[in-house]
């Protein structure tokens, strides 16, 4: 029976998908009323063609965004209102003790599948027609299907001893389990740092180490000067998925490593992969990593204890469409809804980045040419089709960057 939990998360669905939907709207019009003329501060380094390229292909995505929104509603009211998780729990309960830990596992597990299989054609939509209308897919069907599986296999490795851990905690460590389970949490999210780069993501990309010519000189200086250490530099043959360029530093402590995508050596020029470097290395030395952990970690202590006040109460289960109370079944609706209630958080997870980017692009110039690290923003605002001209409310809400005009202006400023 619907209860004033039923209702309270009805009004946040609906509160949150309007506003979704409004600020996607608002995106379209504003990217399509700037398509014909290129932003002053722009036109001499961006031509129109490119600007209207990147219009279009902000445009497709945002619609694309709205139909994955509705979805996503519609799956969510399924799972939870119309008793899609009660069915699963059930299903399970056939073959597995309802309650024990492999059943909970075994709910989890189908939760995960069920919304995966739903954002499959999705996901082939993107890449395949969107992508590749706008010439950036480099993807094949083999390619792709075969990094799912990749994606699935190291997903069930981690994930599964992951799971059985938690729900153990959940049943066996009495009220407090919450805090127990958030230790856990966190030293698998800090030990994931330290796996993924030699272990994972080699599974997906080559990597080849620079270590000879003039980039390589430039980015031994750069770390030089900054006091950074890492355990190497690398290209990745990014461009076997996607034209897009990027460059990250990836792993904590030795396991440290600047990964810069094959596409991005190639269009810019040394000294501006300098500058772009010197950006991310301000985000390590200025702490904004361990800053951005450390409220990742903060925000879970407070969802975990939440969750540890709701999970004995039988209106909980109910208000959400489930009849069978189980820790699974309360981690299950608690994962399903919580983003509904916490949506309009965003623009404030939105700023605190922002802050971050701001601080990183004052660093790099203070070790490398700020008029390099502009032109590489202008030549990777070109290349990747980012929209010159975002509708402010939308980049406020999901942008962590800084739209450019502001980023740029901020950086030709004495």
């Amino acid at each position: 029976m619907p209860n004033a939990l039923t209702w309270l998360f009805l009004a946040a669905l609906l509160a949150a998908t309007a506003t979704r939907l409004w600020l996607a709207r608002r995106q379209i019009r504003h990217v399509r009323a700037h398509r014909d003329a290129v932003p002053p501060s722009f036109a001499d380094t961006i031509p129109l063609n490119a600007h209207q390229k990147a219009a279009d292909y902000t445009a497709a995505k945002t619609r694309f965004g709205i139909a994955s929104t509705l979805i996503d509603a519609v799956l969510l009211l399924i799972l939870s209102l119309g008793g899609g998780l009660q069915w699963l729990s059930e299903v399970w309960a056939s073959v597995l003790e309802p309650g024990s830990l492999w059943h909970g596992t075994a709910l989890l597990l189908s939760l995960f599948f069920v919304q995966g299989i739903v954002s499959l054609p999705l996901a082939l939509y993107r890449t395949f027609v969107i992508e590749s209308r706008f010439g950036f897919n480099r993807m094949t069907l083999a390619l792709f299907f075969a990094d799912l599986a990749k994606q699935v296999a190291v997903a069930l490795v981690l994930g599964v001893p992951l799971l059985l851990a938690v729900l153990w905690l959940m049943a066996r460590m009495g009220e407090h389990w919450w805090l127990y389970v958030w230790m856990v949490v966190t030293a698998f999210s800090i030990g994931l740092q330290l796996v993924i780069p030699p272990f994972i993501l080699p599974l997906f990309n080559k990597f080849t180490p620079i270590t000879e010519g003039e980039l390589a000189r430039r980015i031994a200086a750069l770390l030089e000067r900054c006091g950074f250490k890492s355990s190497g530099l690398y290209k990745m043959d990014g461009s076997k998925r996607s034209s897009h360029g990027n460059a990250f530093f990836t792993g904590f402590g030795a396991t440290k490593r600047i990964v810069l995508f094959d596409t991005l050596v190639e269009r810019l020029q040394p000294s501006e992969v300098e500058a772009v470097l010197a950006h991310e290395l301000g985000h390590y030395r200025l702490h904004h990593i361990v800053k951005m952990l450390a409220l990742s970690t903060a925000l879970t202590f407070v969802g975990l204890w939440i969750l540890g006040q709701l999970i004995g109460e039988a209106w909980f289960y109910a208000g959400l469409g489930v009849t069978t109370q189980t820790t699974a079944t309360a981690l299950a609706l608690f994962m399903l809804v919580g983003s509904e209630f916490t949506f309009f958080l965003h623009p404030l997870l939105t700023l605190y980045s922002r802050k971050n980017e701001f601080e990183a692009d004052a660093y790099a110039k203070g070790h490398a040419a700020s008029t390099d690290l502009i032109q590489a923003l202008v030549k990777l605002y070109r290349d990747n089709a980012a929209t010159l001209t975002p509708d402010p409310l939308h980049s406020a809400f999901y942008d962590s960057h800084p739209p450019a005009a502001i980023r740029i202006a901020r950086l030709e400023a004495k």
